[in-house]
């Protein structure tokens, strides 16, 4: 529970990750977000949970800012939207050019990558980018499993 000024829009849920999956439109985002969710269980090792109604999330982290606030939010994660995957790599402090320089056609967010489609990017280089940022956050803050 996020403490302070204010608390995180985005919590955890109960909600079904495979029944969520089975709703994503179109059905080119649907398969992608089959083979994304394979991707994050095989490199963080995690079982994905709900984080709000659309972010499938692989891990958690306990935050405790100088401010006071504090919360819990996923480790890693993507949230497979209509017009592009969103894929979380969290903190965003660290500087992953390198990687994303080999990763292929995306855009980028403070915490959020922003891809199309799976075919336009190297999942191998995802794949590397999920271990570095999950490599980051535990240099900040400790990750659990979920």
């Amino acid at each position: 529970m996020a403490t302070g000024n204010k608390a995180n829009k985005t919590q955890a849920t109960t909600q079904d990750v495979a029944r969520f999956i089975e709703t994503v439109d179109p059905l080119s985002k649907r398969e992608d977000a089959r083979v994304l969710d394979q991707i994050f269980r095989d490199v963080t090792g995690f079982h994905p949970a709900m984080w709000g109604p659309t972010i499938i999330g692989y891990g958690r982290y306990h935050y405790r800012y100088d401010s006071g606030r504090e919360g819990d939010f996923l480790a890693t994660g993507f949230s497979p939207r209509k017009a592009r995957h969103s894929i979380y790599i969290m903190p965003g402090y660290a500087d992953f050019g390198d990687i994303l320089a080999r990763l292929g056609k995306h855009k980028m967010g403070k915490s959020c990558l922003y891809v199309n489609k799976l075919a336009d990017i190297d999942l191998d280089v995802l794949a590397e980018l999920i271990r570095a940022g999950l490599r980051d956050l535990e240099q900040k803050w400790p990750v659990e499993a979920t």
